[in-house]
């Protein structure tokens, strides 16, 4: 594909008029006999014949996807005049929050996706995303005239995954309105199965010291001790900031320099999304977050909104401190709940043991598809469904990177390695991060 793009020009973005983007005014006949249907669909081009294929990476959690597609985004050819990179989360909020104003600008009736889709095609002859996924309707409606009008403006798309394309929105609202999208990534990307059974995570690396710490009486100096660390040395007083995302605010209680400092509940226990993690981690460099519960299926939407927050702080490379009240690997799901699982899974009334409790806690969530016991866990009633448990097994993945020594020294001035190179490649990432919205 980087010798495809050597050899490629992305022809001129051409903006679709407006008034095109309009369905035609009612007739007098078609006022009084209902008319026309509303929101009529503009026209999207022809997708050129010498497009590049573009890539759709996908695999399990740790597999490198994302380390791949990084690499490559950075060391594009000459030849490629603009690039984008960017986690698809944000770009489905900046694309909805698009929608809205020309909406709130044009009317209802506008078909504003071709206009949206040339805006974006300025910005990027080739467009990378990361973690390509689909769980609202609302982008499941849009997405394959979305895609289909960057093509036809010449871009290049390049995505990682963790589900082949065919297992995108299972299940979802209206699912046959989503599977023209899908038949398009298949014919206009090169789908790659990265699937590996290391999860290069979780690889032993140097220990960070304290990174997440039980809740016991001195959680609360570890913490001080790390706001003092990641904050501001010269002030190391805390104060409140106040963050504004959509028009609203959002209250940091403690912030130390680019450090931020909530508890569980100031965080994640209020009605906070996505659009808010965003906004902070565009603001912080580090947070710490104390007093974590440990979770059960009674507080699902605590740990969807906790492992949104942390995709966020990762895919940010931000720094976290959490003090949790269990270890990482029981704070979506108790130790009970496992047992009362591994029971019924064995088909009988017999408790499981502690070796089988300990074994499926070591293993949970982590793509071990040849281990039985795994397989049915994630298949109980533990969990919703395989995205969920997806999800769980990815935060706890990804904690377990952001723990490492590298990830916390990264851009701080005191790598022992590669110093210079690994403080501007950090400088860099956080600096994308800050462009993200598009």
């Amino acid at each position: 594909m980087h010798d495809e793009l050597c050899h490629y020009t992305a022809p001129a973005v051409i903006h679709p008029d407006i008034g095109s983007l309009k369905p035609p005014p009612k007739s007098l006949l078609g006022s009084l006999f209902g008319g026309r249907k509303k929101g009529g669909r503009a026209a999207i081009g022809k997708i050129p014949e010498n497009l590049p294929q573009g890539l759709y990476l996908y695999g399990d959690v740790g597999s490198g996807k994302t380390m791949l597609m990084d690499l490559f985004y950075d060391t594009l050819p000459s030849t490629v005049r603009s690039k984008t990179r960017i986690h698809f989360h944000n770009f489905m909020q900046d694309v909805h929050k698009r929608l809205h104003q020309m909406k709130m600008r044009y009317g209802n009736d506008i078909d504003a996706v071709p206009f949206i889709a040339a805006d974006i095609a300025e910005q990027g002859n080739v467009l990378c995303f990361d973690e390509f996924q689909c769980t609202d309707v609302a982008d499941a409606m849009i997405l394959r005239r979305l895609l289909e009008s960057l093509m036809s403006h010449g871009v290049v798309l390049v995505t990682t995954s963790n589900r082949e394309p065919d297992e995108l929105y299972k299940n979802g609202i209206q699912r046959d309105s989503f599977i023209p999208a899908i038949e398009l990534l298949k014919r206009r990307l090169h789908v790659i199965n990265l699937d590996s059974p290391t999860d290069y995570r979780k690889i032993p690396r140097p220990p960070s010291g304290v990174y997440h710490t039980p809740l016991d009486r001195h959680a609360t100096s570890h913490a001080e001790k790390w706001f003092r660390f990641l904050g501001d040395p010269k002030q190391p007083e805390p104060h409140a900031e106040v963050q504004k995302v959509w028009g609203r605010e959002i209250h940091v209680p403690r912030v130390s320099g680019r450090c931020a400092w909530f508890t569980f509940d100031e965080l994640i226990g209020k009605p906070t999304s996505a659009a808010d993690y965003l906004e902070l981690v565009r603001a912080y460099d580090a947070f710490i977050v104390t007093d974590v519960p440990g979770m059960t299926h009674r507080q699902r939407d605590l740990a969807r909104r906790l492992i949104t927050f942390i995709d966020a702080v990762y895919e940010a490379q931000a720094k976290l401190v959490l003090t949790t009240a269990v270890p990482l690997n029981q704070l979506f799901v108790s130790r009970d709940e496992i047992v009362e699982s591994l029971s019924k899974t064995g088909g009988s009334s017999a408790k499981a043991t502690d070796s089988e409790v300990n074994e499926a806690i070591e293993h949970l969530v982590e793509g071990m598809e040849g281990h039985n016991m795994m397989s049915e866990l994630k298949h109980s009633n533990l969990f919703t469904g395989e995205e969920e448990a997806f999800a769980f097994g990815r935060a706890l993945s990804r904690l377990t990177q952001m723990g490492s020594k590298e990830w916390v020294e990264r851009g701080m001035g005191l790598e022992h390695q590669g110093g210079k190179s690994e403080h501007d490649s950090w400088t860099k990432t956080r600096s994308r991060q800050m462009e993200d919205s598009m």
